[in-house]
């Protein structure tokens, strides 16, 4: 008789939206070997069988957060944090600022991330000059939440050569003021100043990676999918991602989309042989990223109708390029994960991927991604459910921008965005992430976000689009998986599924749905072995 070498029992296991509870799991071989009720499971122990007693808690499968940056979040890890919860004003945002040049040397960049504009008291972004005061020393740039736009102070443009004489580059754009730059550099622009920052060593690529990993770990993930890898650091993060996993420090399941726009890694990688749907369990090669537009928090997402301040945002690239793009990648077998928030984008996006459509080279089965996806129309729905062409949205966006998405587009078509029950209702399986460093990894206001649809003023955004409990981690486990083409493999707590469970600190099916903001993961075991304890 084979015996289990784990076995959980005491408290409820959620094995899938459609499975429902079971009383007990057992695992053998990093993989669920039996699920059901607790006496039938236990008699599977033998005397080195390991129990563990959920005490009422309630186990699920693991979380994926099948959109973020895992290396980026990484090292961002290492700069100047600048969410709301740290700089709700702009003084404060500055004086961050003032602090990390006052331990800086003369001449160090000072880098940050995660300021909202729409947040901050004066409701705009810092200017150049304001930063410079904080900082005369040293160069400064600071990205937004978004990762869209960014900011630098007065000595960072004059090392990047910005003035009152640089163009706008084809897909971003400087803001001035009477002629001369502000400081605020849109969507490519931003590459101006980037450029001037030194790149990430080998070894910090590496700890990035492992130190991310971890974090999510401790929060009940298991695989996420880096959605842009390249964008940082070129072919470097291949060979980091390869280090991570041969010296055993990829603590995560990672299913890699390669930078596909033509400063990205697309052509390098392909003519080194990297294919799509290659790798193993641990790290594997699946999905090309194209940018169509920016985000709506800074007026960047292409829009139909305009924004309430003006203008309707803008495309990376011009229509013929942006489609040869999408064919391109379609053609050599990848799976497409275009970013598109606006409706406008949106449309051009399944334009493209409609146009790629061939007997050759046919759509149907590809599982095609527009990431983010937050602006959508009945007809574009549609289209997608038509075509199997998945959204891939990140639930906090509601949380974290939607007043912002109410200041800028008005609280009609902020209250249609991100459609949760109309893709469900429509037969599609969005699956949800963080877009982290962007927003929060914490998956529990993740899940409060889906049900309820509150935002950080507790409007709730749109009643009509919420999603219940089951559903909601639906999208956390087994919709992830379905977007990796892995749900064969995971996503649910089902006999021949790999052992990726999330112990939870409470059973949050049996109180209300507030308490998901007090919860956390207490145990997270990757195939079976417990890579997280809580209360170790």
């Amino acid at each position: 008789m084979a015996y289990a070498e784990l076995i959980l029992s005491g408290g409820r296991i959620f094995q899938g939206l459609h499975e429902g509870f079971a009383e007990a799991l057992a695992v053998a071989n990093g993989r669920v070997v039996a699920v059901g009720q607790r006496d039938a499971v236990r008699a599977l122990a033998g005397p080195a069988t390991v129990h563990i007693d959920l005490a009422g808690r309630l186990a699920v499968p693991a979380f994926n957060d099948s959109h973020q940056h895992l290396l980026p979040l990484g090292l961002t890890m290492g700069q100047v944090d600048l969410r709301q919860e740290v700089a709700p004003t702009l003084d404060a945002l500055l004086q961050q600022i003032r602090d990390a040049a006052g331990h800086a040397p003369k001449g160090q960049w000072i880098v940050g991330r995660g300021f909202d504009d729409s947040a901050l008291d004066v409701r705009r972004n810092p200017t150049a000059d304001e930063l410079e005061a904080a900082a005369p020393h040293n160069p400064v740039f600071i990205v937004r939440t978004c990762g869209h736009v960014g900011v630098a102070n007065r000595s960072a443009l004059a090392l990047a050569g910005v003035d009152a004489s640089t163009p706008d580059p084809s897909g971003g754009s400087l803001d001035r003021v009477g002629g001369q730059p502000n400081g605020t550099l849109r969507e490519h622009a931003m590459k101006l100043v980037r450029r001037k920052i030194a790149a990430p060593s080998d070894t910090q690529l590496v700890d990035a990676i492992e130190r991310a990993g971890t974090y999510l770990q401790k929060q009940g993930f298991t695989r996420v999918m880096d959605a842009c890898v390249g964008m940082t650091a070129g072919m470097r993060e291949i060979t980091a991602y390869t280090t991570a996993h041969q010296s055993g420090r990829l603590p995560v399941r990672t299913w890699m989309c390669l930078a596909g726009n033509p400063d990205g890694i697309a052509d390098a990688a392909w003519a080194q042989g990297i294919r799509p749907d290659t790798g193993d369990a641990m790290l594997r090669y699946g999905a090309m990223k194209v940018f169509c537009d920016g985000s709506a928090g800074g007026r960047t997402a292409a829009m139909t109708a305009p924004y309430l301040q003006g203008g309707t945002g803008m495309f990376i690239f011009p229509t013929d390029e942006f489609h040869g793009l999408l064919a391109k990648y379609h053609r050599q077998g990848w799976q497409l994960a275009i970013h598109a928030i606006g409706d406008a984008a949106i449309e051009s996006t399944l334009t493209g991927m409609e146009a790629a459509d061939s007997a050759a080279h046919p759509l149907a089965g590809r599982r095609h991604r527009i990431e983010h996806c937050e602006f959508t129309n009945p007809n574009q729905i549609a289209r997608m459910a038509a075509r199997g062409i998945e959204p891939i949205p990140q639930a906090i966006f509601v949380y974290e921008f939607g007043e912002m998405y109410i200041q800028n587009l008005g609280a009609e078509r902020a209250f249609a965005s991100n459609p949760w029950r109309s893709w469900l209702d429509a037969g599609l399986h969005p699956a949800t992430g963080s877009d982290a460093p962007v927003s929060t990894t914490d998956p529990f206001r993740n899940l409060h976000t889906l049900v309820t649809r509150r935002t950080i003023k507790g409007t709730v955004l749109g009643a009509d689009q919420r999603i219940s409990l089951a559903e909601a981690l639906h999208a956390y486990t087994w919709a992830g998986a379905y977007s990796q083409f892995t749900e064969a493999d995971s996503g649910r707590l089902v006999p021949g599924q790999r052992a990726d469970i999330a112990v939870l600190s409470r059973d949050i099916f049996a109180e209300d749905v507030d308490a998901l903001l007090q919860t956390q993961t207490d145990l997270t075991l990757l195939g079976g072995k417990i890579v997280f304890n809580r209360h170790d």
